[in-house]
């Protein structure tokens, strides 16, 4: 957490935890503690390493790390 009435600091882990309930647990229920943390585990790694994002011009995070860089 920021400073108070520092809102800026937190922009981007309020945008990850938007995601993270629109994505992943918006109308859903869970069985267990067990299910639910295999399931946000499985979801964490989706996040860094699968999901398409537009700012990386459609590319995975993955693909993009793997991107050669241009000279």
């Amino acid at each position: 957490m920021s400073r108070k009435d520092n809102c800026i600091d937190n922009a981007a882990t309020e945008q990850v935890f938007g995601h993270l309930k629109d994505e992943f647990h918006a109308g859903r229920e869970f069985a267990s503690y067990e299910q639910f943390k295999n399931e946000l585990d499985a979801y964490i790694i989706h996040w860094n390493t699968k999901r398409r994002q537009i700012r990386l011009e459609g590319h995975t995070p993955e693909e993009f790390r793997n991107m050669s860089p241009t000279a």
